[in-house]
C-alpha cells in the first residue's frame, strides 16, 4: 500500500469518527458533544438525552454506516464483476427484486387473502427482501451468461427490474389503503426504528456478506483482466461469480429490507472512491468504499433530519439529491471512467 493510501485511510477514518458524533449531536433536540461522550461512556444527569442517544441516535448512526458501506461494496461488486460503470443494486434489479419481495409479504393480503398478515414482521420482512434479490440477479446471471454485450447485460437488468415494478402494479391494485401507506413509507426509506436486537441480526448478516467481499478482493482483481486471465490463474469463474453474487444480494437485500431502497449510494460511491485513491486494486478499493460509503450516508442521514426541526425527510430523496449530480459530473467529466 503506498504511503498516500495510508494517509488517506487515517484521513477517512478521522473523518467518519466526526461524522458518526455530529450525527448523533443533531437532530429535533440538540445533544451538546460532552453529553453525547457522557451517555456512550457513563451516564449524564439529563435522562432525557441519555434515551436520546443510547435508545435512537446510536442504532441510527450505527444503521446508518452498514447501509452506507454495504450498498457501497455492492455497487463495487456489481460494477467489477458485470465490467459496468453503471451497474449497482438498483441498475440490475437487486433492489427491485427485495421490493417485490416485500410487496407479496405486505401487499400480498389483496390477493392471497389474510394469511400473508399473519407472515408481516421484520424477519419476514428480511427473507422476504433477501431471497427477492437473490433470485432477481440470479436470473440477470443466467441470461447474462448467454450475452457477452455488456450494454445488453444493463438492459436485462432494467428489463428484470421492470417485471418486478409490473407486479408489484397487480398487488397494489389489490391492495388496501393501509397495506399501500406502509409500502410506500417502506420505500422512502428510513434509518429509525431499529432496536438493538433487531440491528444485531442485521450486523450478523451483513457481517457474512462484508466477510465474503473481502474474501474475494483476489478474484475481482482476477476478473478485471478479463476471463481467459482470470481462468489462467487456476480461478473458478462459476464459484467466484456465485460467491460475489451471494454476497451482494446478501448485503443489498438486507440493507433494503431494513432500511428501504436506499437509492444511488451503490451507483455513486464507487466512482467518487476511485477518482481520490486512482486505483483498480480491490484490496485498497474495498476498505476505501466501506469509510467513503459510511460517511456519506451519515452526511445524508444528518441532513435529512434537518436540525433543530421536527421534520424528517425521506432519506431516499436526500441520496438521491447527493448522488445523482455526482454520477451526472463523473459522467461528463470523466470520458473514460477508470476500472
Amino acid at each position: 500500500m503506498k504511503i498516500n493510501h495510508k494517509y488517506a485511510f487515517i484521513v477517512l477514518t478521522l473523518i467518519l469518527l466526526l461524522c458518526f458524533v455530529l450525527n448523533i449531536c443533531l437532530g429535533s433536540v440538540q445533544v451538546s458533544f460532552s453529553d453525547v461522550f457522557s451517555s456512550l461512556f457513563g451516564t449524564i444527569e439529563n435522562e432525557t438525552h441519555q434515551l436520546i442517544v443510547t435508545k435512537v441516535r446510536l442504532p441510527k448512526a450505527i444503521t446508518a454506516i452498514m447501509v452506507g458501506s454495504g450498498l457501497g461494496i455492492s455497487g463495487l461488486l456489481m460494477q467489477t464483476l458485470f465490467r459496468n460503470p453503471l451497474a449497482g443494486p438498483f441498475v440490475l434489479g437487486i433492489s427491485s427484486g427485495a421490493s417485490l419481495g416485500v410487496a407479496i409479504v405486505i401487499l400480498g393480503a389483496g390477493i392471497f387473502g389474510g394469511f400473508t398478515t399473519f407472515l408481516i414482521s421484520k424477519w419476514s420482512i428480511v427473507v422476504a427482501a433477501s431471497l427477492g434479490s437473490f433470485l432477481v440477479l440470479l436470473a440477470v446471471m443466467l441470461v447474462a451468461s448467454k450475452v457477452r454485450d455488456t450494454m445488453a447485460i444493463l438492459i436485462i437488468g432494467l428489463m428484470f427490474g421492470s417485471i418486478t415494478a409490473a407486479v408489484v402494479s397487480v398487488l397494489s391494485y389489490f391492495s388496501s389503503a393501509e397495506q399501500l401507506q406502509q409500502y410506500i413509507f417502506w420505500g422512502f426509506g428510513s434509518l429509525d426504528n431499529l432496536s438493538w436486537e433487531e440491528l444485531l441480526i442485521f450486523f450478523g448478516i451483513y457481517a457474512i456478506g462484508i466477510t465474503l467481499s473481502i474474501a474475494s478482493a483476489k478474484s475481482l482483481n482476477a476478473l478485471l483482466l478479463g476471463d481467459n486471465y482470470a481462468k489462467s490463474l487456476g480461478l473458478s469463474l462459476k464459484s467466484s461469480r456465485f460467491i460475489i453474487i451471494f454476497a451482494t444480494s446478501l448485503i443489498a437485500g438486507t440493507v433494503t429490507a431494513f432500511a428501504g431502497p436506499i437509492a444511488f449510494i451503490g451507483l455513486a460511491i464507487p466512482h467518487l472512491t476511485r477518482q481520490i485513491f486512482k486505483t483498480s486494486n480491490h484490496k485498497i478499493l474495498l476498505p476505501a468504499v466501506f469509510l467513503f460509503g459510511a460517511i456519506v450516508m451519515l452526511i445524508c442521514d444528518s441532513i435529512a433530519q434537518v436540525p433543530t426541526s421536527d421534520y424528517t425527510l425521506p432519506i431516499n430523496a436526500i441520496t438521491a439529491l447527493v448522488g445523482a449530480p455526482v454520477v451526472i459530473w463523473l459522467l461528463v467529466k470523466q470520458r473514460n471512467i477508470m476500472f
